[in-house]
């Protein structure tokens, strides 16, 4: 299988670090009623910066993080083995949101900047997973991300990181790519103190977009009752 982020990984924790910074609390918000008797799932946990949110949520919980790519698993993996009270109850699984062997309870499940990643029937195929394995009263958390229709987006730096002498710069544009998708076109820089281009990577995805009315309604016929929170955080719990 082909690593989409194999060109990005390099600069992706960086340039997310400031994001999560900002979608912390309404992440542990959303968390609240975890269980704590069942596993915890973080599906696409990329480098682990929604991870350490979801073990926060039950400081004792079982954790498994679920992540494809081998270059931000490499990434998660060295954060973990840095923190002694992580590395004992999280697992790191090598597999995808609809490949991957799920328990058979889950005490919440952490779905952040990946739900694009499926396409219409993958997604309601996951939600659907994850719903018949939920406790009562436990949450999917996931986000939403725009474009919520496939329009184009123009180009733009999302962040700028500086590291020693250089900084490191990310951005990119978007273009529709079917009735149901954009085509990320992703760009980053290193740059010297003067603000000269020393290295400069190129990566493209397909992002898979839905409007907020259409995942809620996802959301009620796997189910579960959702809600939309700050930073368009979804918080969704099975139905009684």
């Amino acid at each position: 299988m082909s690593d989409e982020y194999q060109t990005s990984g390099e600069y992706l924790h960086l340039l997310s670090e400031p994001a999560w910074q900002a979608l912390r609390t309404p992440v542990a918000l959303a968390l609240r009623d975890a269980a704590g008797d069942a596993t915890l799932l973080d599906v696409g946990a990329g480098t682990g910066l929604g991870t350490e949110v979801l073990a926060a949520a039950v400081p004792d919980g079982d954790v498994v993080a679920v992540e494809p790519s081998p270059v931000l698993r490499a990434v998660l993996l060295s954060r973990l083995a840095a923190r002694p009270d992580l590395r004992r109850r999280v697992t790191v699984v090598a597999g995808d949101a609809l490949g991957v062997d799920l328990p058979a309870r889950l005490g919440a499940v952490l779905a952040m900047n990946m739900i694009g990643h499926l396409d219409p029937d993958g997604r309601r195929a996951f939600l659907r997973r994850v719903a018949e394995r939920l406790a009562p009263g436990a949450p999917l958390v996931l986000n939403l991300q725009p474009p919520t229709e496939p329009t184009p987006v123009p180009f733009s730096v999302f962040g700028t990181v500086p590291v020693g002498h250089h900084t490191y710069e990310g951005g990119g544009s978007a273009e529709p790519s079917g009735p149901d998708a954009v085509t990320w076109r992703m760009r980053y820089r290193v740059l010297d103190a003067d603000g000269t281009a020393l290295r400069e990577d190129h990566a493209d995805y397909r992002w898979h977009v839905i409007p907020a009315d259409a995942l809620l309604t996802e959301l009620t016929e796997a189910g579960l009752t959702g809600e939309i929170g700050p930073l368009d955080v979804v918080r969704a719990v099975r139905r009684t």
